[in-house]
């Protein structure tokens, strides 16, 4: 069974290229792309859901 590639987020802010309190900005008003937060308080971003975030800033810009 394949296993969900995770990204931390330092890797996802330097691929969108943003900071990390732009992206919690971004995260308080819902437009941060989906993420799990784990028990030790850690975020990890799916590289499916990142994928499918820039699909629709794409979609938006359009």
């Amino acid at each position: 069974m394949a296993r969900h590639q995770m990204l931390k987020l330092p890797k996802v802010l330097e691929e969108i290229d943003i900071s990390r309190a732009a992206f919690y900005r971004m995260r308080a008003r819902g437009k941060a792309p989906k993420l799990i937060k784990l028990p030790n308080g850690q975020i990890r971003i799916r590289r499916a859901d990142l994928d499918a975030w820039w699909a629709d800033c794409e979609q938006s810009a359009a």
